[in-house]
């Protein structure tokens, strides 16, 4: 249900955009009810002027378990205000209701419960190439997404060489958006959004999509239309160096579920902590293999868990196969930071290694001459084992990275799905 904040008292003048105890519930499975008797039994609540009984039941969004119920709850009872010129950021990990709860404020869809109040016009930047017409060109789809937003030809007119000029995209703006890579997409779509001034700019995670040039220039426009022009932006971020350079508040979802709201430092730290507190179940075993090591050994030949950035170390570990032996196995190790992010991956696969264990026993070093060129911090380790099917273990050890007076480096690496650096190193296998 959406209101207007325009009737509301003089002691909420500063705020626009009222959120209470929205809820979202998806139906499993295949589109609409299902069943002739959910329908009949829906149709008799509503004609006695009943509430849907099948709000009443439903289970969390919890994507690591099975479930017993046909219903889960996307959103749960979420509430909070946002004031004008803030800048509120939403973490939270994939499936805890973010995007489920941007659709909704962009009414893209509706919640099944709660209520809306909002003041001015909502630009929203959900998708890569949401509201863009394929066939039509970069100028038309500009005037095509201000119309959606409300504004008039002139408005549009007047900001049109703004929005090009800030894009990026001049060479190519009377060329069909088909023809667009989905960096330049963003590009564009951003654009249009923040040059129109909405009262409320809604940002979904799509800026990862444009390059580190794009990301700065972005965040810049909206501390700017922020600070300057005192308007209010909600953004959704895996990217805590964003969030911590933009951000004035964070909310963190969990299972649709508002677990924390308030202040950004604290907001940070509660994620962290409960994300280092599920990753504290380690799952070192599966039906096929079993992991009996993985450990540090430093240039002294000794086991470590701490060391500085750039220290040569080495990686040793051991596992083996309880059943068949596998013609064909490759191995990766994934370096996660203290909010969940990936930020390198060891690989025999990216180093074209692959090989055929000759016992059911397998072990392996990896060395790294140049050590890790990430920030410092506390890390975990996640192992990957490919043997035609994908075997993943979470959180197999962890370490801690100390500063060095070094300078330190960032080799790039292609695929964002191994981790935003790359780590010079060496295996052998046995």
């Amino acid at each position: 249900m959406e209101e207007n904040l325009e009737n509301e008292q003089s002691s909420t003048d500063n705020i626009i955009l009222k959120v209470e105890n929205i809820s979202k519930q998806y139906r499993l499975g295949t589109l609409g009810t299902g069943t002739l008797s959910h329908d009949l039994n829906r149709w008799w609540y509503k004609i006695r002027g009943k509430n849907d009984p099948y709000l009443k039941i439903g289970e969390t969004n919890d994507r690591t378990t099975k479930g017993d119920s046909a219903y889960v709850w996307a959103l749960k009872d979420v509430s909070f205000e946002l004031k004008k010129g803030e800048i509120l950021g939403v973490i939270g990990k994939n499936g805890a209701g973010k995007s489920t709860l941007l659709k909704i404020l962009s009414k893209v869809t509706g919640p099944s419960t709660g209520m809306i109040k909002s003041r001015g016009r909502i630009a929203s930047l959900l998708e890569v190439g949401t509201g863009f017409h394929p066939e039509m060109t970069g100028r038309e789809n500009i005037y095509l997404n201000g119309a959606i937003l409300g504004m008039t030809k002139k408005e549009i007119s007047d900001k049109i060489e703004e929005m090009i000029s800030f894009s990026g995209c001049e060479r190519y703006i009377d060329t069909p958006t088909k023809r667009y890579s989905s960096g330049m997409t963003v590009r564009l779509a951003f654009a249009v959004a923040a040059f129109l001034e909405p009262d409320i700019l809604i940002v979904d995670e799509v800026l990862a999509v444009g390059d580190a040039e794009f990301q700065k220039k972005a965040i810049g426009k909206m501390q700017d239309i922020s600070n300057s022009e005192g308007r209010t932006v909600l953004f959704v971020s895996h990217d805590m160096g964003a969030i911590q350079s933009l951000c004035t508040r964070v909310m963190v979802l969990m299972k649709g579920e508002t677990s924390f709201i308030g202040s950004l430092a604290e907001g940070i730290e509660f994620y962290m902590e409960q994300n280092l507190k599920k990753r504290s179940r380690s799952v070192v075993e599966n039906k096929k293999i079993k992991l009996n090591s993985l450990k540090f050994i430093n240039k002294g030949n000794l086991e470590t868990n701490v060391f500085k950035v750039f220290e040569p170390s080495t990686i040793e570990g051991e596992f083996e196969y309880k059943k068949i032996i596998p013609s064909d196995v490759k191995i990766e190790l994934f370096v996660i930071d203290s909010f969940g992010q990936r930020q390198t991956a060891i690989s025999s696969w990216l180093n074209s290694i692959s090989f055929a264990p000759n016992s059911k026993k397998v072990q392996f070093k990896v060395d790294l001459s140049n050590g890790f060129s990430i920030k410092t911090g506390q890390y975990s380790i996640d192992m990957l084992i490919y043997d035609t099917v994908t075997n993943y273990f979470e959180n197999v050890c962890q370490f801690e990275l100390l500063s060095n007076n070094k300078i330190g480096y960032k080799t790039d690496i292609v695929g964002r799905h191994h981790g935003k650096v790359y780590t010079p190193n060496r295996w052998e296998i046995n």
